[in-house]
């Protein structure tokens, strides 16, 4: 399986600055998105340093591995390197006056073969776009998604909810915390996006499934998602990652190339 990845960030319309990051390693399959914690302090601050310390360690483990490590070992190397992080970042609140109570959420992923395992804290999502349908992987980490659970709500009515932004879990907030990890079988033409609530938040799904349907280039989808969040009023930083998925050609064979067939 051969991956394209794309992304596009944007300060929103009514933010005035970024606490979203983004990055990912193309030649690891690894991708990391943060949201820095709307209300905290410093979130810019947590989102850089979780996204830029997990695409190092994890990304440098990944290199090293060549392929060749399995899905559990991914798991425990994911699991150590999200701590590591979580650490960093808390440690940094408690020694740094003006880093208190930061936090963000995140979502990290590792396309692999066929295979794609993405853990997730708090309400930054990972999304599957296949054959025309729009399917949400990660569950969010929120007192609404709780509501929901607990049929305290419906999801038409959390769709409207004004308490769209308050996480159950986040990163570096606590000394401790949890990744849920999620396994995927990963297909021929699958999309996968990595979002902030900066696009959840204004855009629905139905919306975002007839964007990512265009057939036009991996970045102009990107941009164009951005684009009708900020249209739907912007009122959040907004973030997203593109993985298109596609089947590498086949392999020729020694005697077919010599005869350039």
């Amino acid at each position: 399986m051969i991956y394209k990845y794309c992304t596009e960030t944007n300060t929103g319309l009514t933010r005035q600055n970024n606490e979203d990051a983004v990055a990912f390693d193309e030649s690891t399959g690894l991708v990391v998105l943060a949201d820095g914690m709307g209300g905290y302090n410093a979130g810019e601050v947590a989102s850089n340093m979780a996204t830029a310390q997990i695409k190092a360690e994890l990304g440098r483990w990944l290199a090293q591995a060549g392929g060749q490590a399995g899905p559990r070992d991914i798991r425990r190397a994911m699991e150590i390197c999200v701590d590591n992080a979580n650490e960093a970042i808390f440690n940094a609140a408690r020694t740094h006056a003006a880093y208190a109570g930061m936090g963000t959420t995140l979502v990290v992923g590792v396309f692999q073969g066929h295979a794609l395992l993405v853990g997730h804290i708090g309400d930054s999502r990972c999304y599957r776009f296949r054959r025309g349908a729009l399917v949400q992987v990660t569950r969010d980490h929120s007192l609404l998604q709780e509501q929901v659970d607990a049929g305290l709500l419906t999801p038409q009515q959390a769709a409207v909810s004004v308490n769209k932004n308050l996480v159950t879990r986040a990163l570096g907030v606590e000394n401790a915390v949890q990744l849920e990890l999620t396994e995927c079988q990963v297909e021929d033409g699958d999309l996968y996006l990595l979002c902030s609530d900066g696009l959840s938040d204004m855009v629905s799904d139905a919306a975002m499934a007839e964007v990512l349907a265009q057939q036009t280039s991996l970045s102009q989808r990107a941009k164009d998602l951005v684009r009708v969040a900020n249209e739907q009023g912007g009122r959040d930083n907004i973030t997203v990652l593109l993985a298109q998925a596609e089947a590498a050609p086949p392999t020729r064979g020694l005697i077919s190339r010599w005869l350039g067939k």
